[in-house]
């Protein structure tokens, strides 16, 4: 088992690394046609619902322990090159500017691979982004239920003569969750984290 995880640690954190620095070398000014796709939507609160999955301790937890509070909710994969590590990246420093300001928001990631994404691959994976982000994966079915609350897409893609087994298309949205609200806000993939933390900050604020 230490041999899958290690080498699953180090896949991520080359991974990371390099959403690192493509944000960081990324333009601060998107062009106004990039940033039409990057739009916010608002939430619609008949999207979610209760749920009871596995976290990155093995622990099952219900969605009333999860969503206790404002969360941000990411659904991804582990085993993802590209996509996900960039959008978990964003999500968590969103998390930490929203902290910065007094909010506490907590980051989900909720697995559409559950084959291969066990507690022990989520626990290394949200461990290298955000001490308190919390890895969410259970049984095919539960996926799938969760998945649809939600109106996340995921399908998977075999592969020929390649060192992956396989990958994951799905869809790739920031989705912000309160208690007894449901979904209040989504935001596609481009927004950078602070625009992100700013707006999370300006609903939750309006809320009170």
């Amino acid at each position: 088992m230490q041999k899958p995880i290690l080498a699953l640690a180090g896949v991520f954190v080359v991974a990371v690394l390099a959403g690192a620095a493509w944000l960081a070398l990324a333009p601060q000014e998107e062009p106004a046609e990039a940033r039409s796709l990057a739009r916010l939507e608002m939430g619609d609160a008949s999207l979610g619902g209760d749920f009871t999955l596995t976290d990155q301790s093995g622990r099952r937890v219900s969605s009333d322990e999860v969503i206790d509070g404002p969360a941000l909710i990411y659904f991804g994969y582990t085993y993802c090159p590209d996509v996900c590590p960039v959008d978990t990246q964003v999500m968590a420093e969103a998390s930490v500017m929203l902290a910065e300001q007094g909010h506490a928001v907590t980051p989900v990631f909720i697995t559409v691979d559950p084959a291969r994404d066990t507690p022990e691959a989520l626990e290394v994976f949200t461990g290298y982004l955000h001490p308190e982000m919390i890895g969410l994966t259970g049984s095919a079915e539960e996926i799938r239920a969760v998945a649809d609350a939600y109106k996340v897409y995921y399908d998977k893609v075999e592969l020929e003569d390649s060192a992956a087994e396989y990958l994951m298309n799905h869809s790739a949205y920031i989705y912000l969750a309160e208690p007894g609200k449901g979904v209040t806000a989504i935001f596609r993939r481009g927004f950078p984290p602070e625009e992100i933390a700013g707006e999370v900050a300006r609903i939750l604020e309006a809320g009170r």
